[in-house]
């Protein structure tokens, strides 16, 4: 077994820690607001995870039988939702909690969309502010515009200088994909196993992670896959000598492929941290080296930093960054966390490439994107990430839930992997330690417990079997002490119930023949579990 919570998600000392206000007693701890927000029942009763219903937030407008009728009539088979077998019905949000028609709050451990807390006051003010003034497409002068992408431009490397904004996240990659193309007159693209980058055709073709759902799925001959960096469960691990050099000589093998046939590379595309590829953190250096072969063959380096961008990571407010000051992509796109979940997106890119943009001869205009009511909403994001230090609770709140999971670690044999960089926390659950054996209906039985107890969480990666971790950077450490503690007591009883090894001396080797032979055991176990639960076979989308 082995864990990796990085040195970026590090608990820091009270001296490397901005002071944090007091929150007052008696009161839930939450951001709302620019300042932290008091959240009481009239008679100041209601702590911060009591389990009981609060009427009077409700907010429904109809059954929610009628909902899921009306939903199985005119929405989409395809568009899934969370707990399909018992799905949750919120009709309001705030801060890091939300709430059903009941009254009932959960507390949000997976939304990385309100990323400043849900309902913030002041992106809500700021909104409707703009809206009652003006709101209108982006063929005429408005000065939230070039406000948002300078006070934008001012979190990036300078040569990272030429804004282009839309309304998704899908719509900046297939943007980033077109200004590489054109920039560099290739049309192929290196991606990464487990990717995912969007939802339109363009993207389903550079996202594994979607297309490897389909078995007939036929790949595009312009794109070419990569091995995901994971060192993990992944060709190199830990213990190689230089994971991050390995990775990228493997992008240079596929260059080398495709110009052996004829082909040239426009661009090589990765999130910089891989989200529904299971949590996944590159070797430190992974993305310098990649960025060198790839330039070689006249492509360019493009970081998605749709889930994982703005101060997420804690130590730095781009992950791209993680890799080193002196890591600087061609084009960064962002989506989700840029409007606390208002659609907005951008497209951030160099003077070089935005010029051969234009030189194609095709005007590029979006209706809705850079809109006066989204760019002023945009502001306010960052306005509060810099007023309420969301940048550096998330390192500290992150470092401690890094922490408080390893202190758990040792006596739960499904806990294979610990890894995280601020609040982007993967735990990778696997049936035995040697062979890795995905966890996958035991992950999902976690999160359905996790709910009863009015907690979200989702399970994710290629097996479905890592828990994620994104909350809003509101997120407190009390959060971390509820969450982890039902975690730990929830992994205590399955594991008792699958008849599992505790994972203390796990190194010893009569301990490691003991639980080889266990595992026999356990599988058999674990099919009369599975077969009694079938909601353990039940996929859970992100």
């Amino acid at each position: 077994m082995s864990s990796l919570c990085t040195d970026h998600g590090a608990v820091p000392t009270d001296s490397d820690a901005r002071a944090r206000p007091v929150p007052l007693r008696g009161h839930v701890r939450m951001h709302g607001g620019s300042a932290l927000t008091e959240v009481c029942d009239p008679q100041g009763q209601d702590q911060p995870h009591a389990a009981g219903p609060r009427a009077d937030m409700s907010a429904e407008k109809i059954e929610k039988s009628r909902t899921i009728d009306l939903r199985k009539k005119h929405i989409g088979p395809s568009c899934k939702i969370f707990f399909s077998h018992d799905p949750i019905k919120i009709v309001r949000a705030k801060g890091q909690y939300m709430y059903d028609e009941t009254g009932q709050r959960y507390l949000d451990c997976i939304n990385n969309v309100a990323h400043v807390g849900h309902c913030h006051r002041d992106v809500v003010r700021a909104g409707a502010l703009q809206m009652e003034q003006l709101n209108t497409n982006s063929r005429f002068l408005h000065d939230n515009m070039v406000l948002f992408a300078e006070k934008l431009q001012s979190t990036l490397p300078e040569k990272l200088s030429v804004c282009y904004f839309v309304n998704s996240g899908s719509e900046a990659n297939d943007l980033a994909l077109r200004l590489a193309r054109q920039y560099t007159g290739h049309s192929d693209v290196i991606t990464l196993q487990n990717a995912y980058h969007g939802h339109v055709s363009s993207l389903i073709d550079i996202s594994p992670y979607k297309f490897n759902q389909v078995p007939e799925y036929q790949m595009n001959p312009c794109v070419h896959v990569a091995p995901s960096p994971d060192v993990y469960r992944g060709k190199y691990r830990r213990d190689h000598p230089d994971p991050a050099t390995a990775y990228a000589d493997d992008v240079q093998d596929l260059i080398h492929k495709a110009e052996d046939k004829g082909r040239k590379i426009a661009a090589f595309i990765a999130e910089s941290l891989q989200s529904c590829g299971g949590q996944v953190i590159p070797p430190v250096g992974y993305f310098q080296k990649v960025a060198e072969r790839v330039r070689n063959a006249g492509g360019v380096f493009i970081a998605d930093e749709v889930q994982v961008g703005f101060g997420r990571v804690g130590s730095h407010f781009w992950a791209f960054q993680l890799q080193g000051e002196d890591f600087v992509p061609d084009i960064v796109t962002m989506g989700k966390p840029i409007g606390n979940g208002h659609p907005l997106s951008c497209v951030v890119t160099t003077r070089e490439v935005a010029e051969a943009f234009m030189k194609s001869g095709m005007e590029y205009f979006n209706t809705f994107g850079g809109n006066p009511v989204s760019c002023a909403i945009g502001l306010a994001v960052l306005d509060v990430i810099e007023k309420e230090d969301l940048q550096g609770n998330a390192l500290r709140v992150g470092g401690y839930l890094c922490k408080m999971l390893e202190e758990h670690k040792e006596k739960h044999p499904l806990i294979g992997d610990i890894r995280g960089c601020g609040l982007f926390v993967g735990v990778e659950l696997v049936r035995d330690h040697f062979k890795l054996t995905p966890a996958t209906a035991e992950a999902q039985e976690v999160i359905y417990r996790l709910k009863e107890q009015h907690i979200l969480l989702s399970a994710d990666g290629p097996h479905r079997n890592v828990l994620k971790f994104k909350p809003p950077l509101c997120f407190t450490k009390e959060d971390v002490d509820f969450v982890v503690e039902k975690i730990d007591q929830i992994l205590t009883e399955l594991e008792e119930e699958l008849g599992m090894t505790s994972n203390l001396n796990m190194n010893n080797e009569g301990t490691q023949r003991k639980i080889l032979d266990e595992n026999q055991d356990h599988k058999k176990v674990y099919s009369k579990y599975k077969s009694e639960s079938p909601r353990l076979n039940e996929r859970i989308k992100i």
